[in-house]
């Protein structure tokens, strides 16, 4: 399909549906429609339906696009329709996509309600560019003509009618007589103009929004506020990202207007922004705010239409000498150096300082005199910010804003004193290092090899001129030169092999620990009678060969663990996980205990909503009720989660429990705790028949803590990099986990895992193995670093780490786990001295959620299957193979029995199972796993570039690099280079293919209303106890002390939207980037 040539200007609000976080897909589209011409308003992951209709109203769209993965999308888009025409905007044009989740017959309903849903068959026929091309085409006209804006309503500030005005500004509609009634009513008002420009890249949206923020807080929402964010139009194709509405959290209500508006012409400043700001004016705010795009040296545009002019920057302007070329140096009223956190802030004051001096002439004050600032927006209430808003308030009210007194108590600091780095600022290179100690390690491996080569070799020669009675032959004296560059460890290695192929011979290997035996089993015998190795040993007899095993292989739980972290699988255990989450906390338990029954090992895995996700209380608004205990169950307080694991002994050598949650993760966390604990109070009392004393109950209470089992995923890196349910500020969220894994230090919580850091979600946005691979890794050092920074000990924390990754169809899915073990070993051993325990990695796989096609569903379970055989042979720790039927919904009872069988089958039928590391001594993983160890490698090199993980998001580096490659999987799928069976080659002729009916897993209303009434119930019985605890929330998070210590009590009073809220207070709300 030809693409569409556009006739008028299209502009198109983009946005992934409320409690969505999977915003890859919705970027990959906004970024089509830009290249086809189209202006974009991009809001980014997790928007409500009030949020879309304010930005359509606000930025007057043509149309909006919303992907929809995580269930309630028929409620979503039937109330966004049923608001867009309640504010008079029925002409926008409503398109949306979810994959395979939303089925032909909601399709079909939404059609109904004029939504456009686009269905994988679409996407088959139509490809991205020809889905977007006809969107484009049926967004395709004038909005002025649909009705032209009313003066006096936009002079009563009628905000539909603004939004119109300005489109009439933009694209010459505007009458004459209109034009000059807006002009003379603005010229009847005071209304200040603050002008902010700056290089691009510095934040300017940010610092926008902080400021804002700071105005409505301080002046408690007296003023109305207006601002216009300028991008520019590209050259080629005519599209535009206008992509500052997604940064700012501080203009909703009615107190703040948001308008974006493109450059359409190679110019700083758009012809069409003097009348906006005279509509504005007439339209009765107090304050306009014009940003304008990032720009160079030479302009200052903005200069003429601003009553006060603020320049941003960051310290990486250069040498001093290129601030005399920064022409705005001469007109700002004010200088804010943004990301003040990074190196060389200082140098960059003064020296701006010093500029200002001499430009302004002003040779008798100091550079610290003149109106420059260090700011950190992205810190959260960063005083540097603060001074500068000060100085702004000041400056404004001179030209005539009505300011008060206002309610921020006035700072005496010109830049920000209060930044705490996640990682210190001498150990950004932290990944080089790394890098560099594992490529010197195989050096040294090589050198070692040799040496040990040379040993054996000079022995043999030595031994054979013996037996021949020469003795004068300098042999001996090369032997003793030789033996000298063996290490004492791989003598001992060599010395130490015969009875370590002893000990493995046999059918039982007996250990001796303390005053213990333990017999393991050394073989299985076959249906043939064969005895097959549980673990086989390479039958190298020369040296070399074998320093190589030892120190690139070696055997399962012995140094560098590529093999596998333990010497043998447990008997009788699976590492197959209960996968369930639906409806309430009643069934999701009942469904829990069919998949657990009759298996010796209890491992729930549990998927919630997406409402609580997000960190939010089930509620009545269609946009929430819809998704209240679909696609995962619905826990908003402790006792949902109390509910939810009824009938199961948490502290059961057995039982673990795994919890895939972030954002919220460390109130869930904190109900869960607070569950085990409750659990064995209860056990004390129906056994004691009495309540614990004070010492018992606290004796209980540590027992439980060091006895629970299981993980909470709670990994905000590659939240923020795959874009899924970021909350709070990064800053805030990593504090948050630095005080989890402080507090189980502190109470002996060893046996769960504080962090699960994961690959899962960042392959799940489109990463190929490598990519996630290496961001996985990367994340998981950056904690090291953090948690070091804080002063504790690698070896306290390091053991409560575990990582969590997807396998796929991809060749390099196959070692990756070989891969991630010995890097991770490496690393610790050889860089941290970190001991035995901290040197193993333990891994959870699941299978691909991106090879679960809606096209033949059935062949979901042929690539499940493979994907389960590489994570077994790769002794994964434990393993979630994905139900066929997940393409489309919460799988059901019948699928999810299917998954499992899955894993039962390969485990308990499949006889190369036997073994335990059937991948050693094969050439092509041998291969493979150097070659994804050194792309690994070179990954860490390039982020390390850009200053480290932190450093390299802070660009959107990693967020790019998944899109790119998300892209590609999606141009080479429908091009058919990829090839996918029963998707885009092998599929069923026209006439053959079944309407396939999957029951869908939803929520009943009962089990909706029940949650409701019980959140509502718990918030009234605790009322009061719910403010105190809030208050001391609060109080903790602002004095710096340990949250999660003051949460773990929290939690027992207030429900998970009350938390959510107190921490948007104190922590801040995350700020989403495109």
């Amino acid at each position: 399909m030809a693409a569409h040539t556009l006739q008028n200007p299209v502009r198109i609000v983009t946005a992934a549906s409320l409690f969505d976080g999977h915003d890859a897909s919705i970027n990959i589209m906004r970024r089509i429609m830009q290249s086809q011409g189209a202006e974009v308003i991009h809001l980014g992951h997790n928007r409500s339906v009030q949020e879309v209709v304010e930005a359509v109203l606000d930025e007057d769209a043509n149309g909006v696009a919303v992907s929809s993965y995580q269930g309630g999308h028929v409620e979503y888009f039937e109330y966004l329709v049923q608001e867009l025409a309640a504010a008079g905007a029925g002409h926008v044009k409503v398109v949306g996509g979810g994959g395979g989740v939303i089925v032909p017959d909601e399709i079909a309903r939404l059609r109904e309600s004029g939504v456009t849903i686009f269905s994988p068959q679409d996407g088959q026929r139509l490809g991205l560019p020809g889905m977007i091309s006809s969107v484009l085409q049926d967004c395709d006209y004038a909005l002025w003509d649909t009705g032209a804006a009313d003066v006096q309503a936009v002079l009563d500030g009628d905000r539909t009618a603004l939004s119109r005005a300005i489109t009439g500004a933009e694209v010459g509609a505007l009458p004459e007589g209109d034009r000059r009634q807006y002009a003379e009513a603005a010229a009847a008002r005071t209304v200040p103009v603050l002008g902010i420009t700056g290089t691009g890249g510095s934040g300017k949206s940010s610092l926008t929004d902080e400021l804002v923020r700071r105005l409505r807080v301080d002046q408690e929402d007296r003023l109305r506020v207006a601002v216009v964010a300028v991008d520019p139009t590209r050259r080629k194709g005519g599209g535009a990202l206008l992509g500052d509405r997604i940064r700012m959290n501080a203009i909703t209500g009615d107190r703040a207007y948001f308008r974006s508006m493109a450059t359409r012409g190679d110019k700083e400043v758009p012809d069409a922004l003097p009348a906006t700001i005279d509509i504005l004016k007439a339209a009765g705010f107090d304050l306009v705010i014009v940003e304008t795009p990032g720009i160079g040296q030479g302009d200052a545009g903005i200069v003429p239409l601003s009553d006060v002019s603020l320049y941003v920057m960051t310290p990486e302007f250069g040498a001093a000498s290129q601030l005399e070329k920064i022409d705005m140096l001469d007109f700002a009223d004010a200088v804010a150096i943004n990301k003040f956190e990074r190196r060389g802030a200082m140098d960059a004051l003064r020296d701006v300082g010093r500029q200002l001096v001499r430009n302004r002439e002003a040779f008798g004050k100091k550079p610290e005199d003149m109106p420059v600032f260090g700011t950190s927006a992205a810190t959260f209430n960063d005083d540097g910010v603060t001074a500068l808003y000060q100085e702004l308030r000041s400056l404004l009210a001179e030209q005539g804003l009505p300011v008060q007194d206002g309610t921020l108590p006035a700072v005496d600091v010109r830049h920000s004193s209060g930044i705490r780095q996640v990682v210190p600022a001498t150990r950004v290179r932290y990944l080089s290092e790394i890098t560099e100690t594992i490529r010197g390690y195989h050096a040294d491996t090589e050198t070692y090899a040799q040496a040990a080569r040379r040993v054996e070799r000079l022995a043999l020669v030595d031994d054979e001129l013996a037996a021949a009675g020469k003795t004068d032959h300098g042999v001996d004296e090369l032997l003793e030169d030789a033996r000298r560059a063996v290490p004492v460890e791989i003598q001992e290695m060599i010395e130490g092999w015969p009875a370590r192929v002893e000990s493995y011979s046999g059918d039982e290997q007996v250990v001796r620990v303390r005053d213990k035996v333990l017999r393991t089993s050394l073989t299985k015998e076959s249906l043939s009678g064969n005895k097959v190795p549980r673990v086989a040993l390479p039958a190298y007899d020369e040296a070399g060969a074998l320093v190589r095993y030892w120190r690139k292989e070696n055997l399962p739980g012995y140094f560098p663990y590529t093999a596998g972290v333990f010497p043998f699988k447990r008997d009788n255990e699976d590492p197959a996980r209960m996968f369930a989450g639906e409806g309430d906390p009643f069934r999701t338990n009942r469904r829990f205990k069919l998949l657990s029954e009759g298996q010796p090992a209890t491992r729930l895995s549990t998927a919630f909503d997406s409402v609580t996700l997000y960190g939010q209380d089930p509620a009545q608004r269609p946009d929430i009720y819809g998704k209240v205990g679909t696609s995962g169950v619905s826990v908003a307080t402790l006792e949902d989660m109390k509910a939810l694991y009824d009938g199961f002994d948490l502290l059961a050598p057995t039982t673990s429990v795994s919890m895939t949650i972030n954002g919220p993760a460390p109130t869930v966390l904190a109900f869960f705790l607070n569950t085990a604990i409750d659990q064995q109070l209860d056990a004390f009392r129906a056994g004691e028949g009495r309540e614990p004393s004070g010492a018992e109950a606290e004796e209980i209470r540590a027992n439980a803590l060091a006895n629970v089992r299981g993980t909470v995923q709670a990994d905000i890196l590659k939240e923020d990099q795959g874009q899924n349910t970021c909350l709070f500020t990064t800053e805030f969220s990593l504090r948050m986990m630095g005080d989890i894994q402080q507090w189980f230090i502190d109470h002996g919580v060893r046996n769960f895992y504080s962090v699960s850091i994961s690959g899962y979600h960042i392959a799940e946005a489109g990463a190929n193995p490598i990519s996630q691979l290496a961001f996985t890794l990367a994340n998981g050092f950056t904690y090291v670093e953090s948690y070091l920074a804080r002063g504790m000990d690698i070896n306290d924390f390091a053991p409560n780490l575990s990582f969590f990754f997807s396998n796929g169809m991809d060749v390099e899915y196959s070692v990756i786990g070989r891969v991630a073990r010995r890097i991770w070993a490496i690393a610790m051993r050889e860089k941290y001295g970190a001991n035995d325990r901290s040197q193993k990695l333990k891994y959870h796989v699941q299978t691909s959620g991106r090879s679960l096609h809606a096209q033949e569903m059935d062949f979901n379970d042929i690539r499940t299957t493979l994907q389960a055989l590489i994570a077994i042979y790769d002794n994964a720790n434990s393993l979630h193979t994905n139900a066929y039927d997940e393409a489309v919904t919460t799988p059901s009872a019948e699928s999810v029995r299917r998954a499992l069988a899955i894993q039962l089958i390969i485990n308990r039928e499949w006889g190369l199972a036997m073994n335990e590391n059937p991948n050693q001594g094969s050439f092509i993983i041998d291969q493979l796993t150097d070659l994804v160890e050194e792309a690994v490698l070179a990954e860490f090199d390039r982020i390390s570039e850009r200053g480290g993980v932190l450093g390299a998001m802070e660009t959107g580096y990693q967020r790019g690099k998944i899109q790119d490659e998300s892209l590609n999987y999606e141009h080479r799928k429908h091009d058919g280079s990829l090839p996918i069976i029963g998707v885009n080659t092998f599929r069923a002729p026209e006439g053959e293919r079944e309407p396939v009916t999957v029951e869908l897993a939803r929520a009943t209303t009962q089990e909706k209303e029940s949650q409701l009434a019980r959140v509502a119930d718990f918030q009234k019985r605790h009322e009061q106890e719910a403010d105190l605890a809030l208050a001391r929330l609060k109080q903790a998070a602002m004095a710096g002390d340990n949250v999660f210590a003051v949460l773990m009590d929290a939690a027992r009073v207030c429900s998970l939207g009350q938390i959510t809220e107190a921490f948007f207070e104190v922590g801040g709300q995350y700020r989403r980037n495109v």
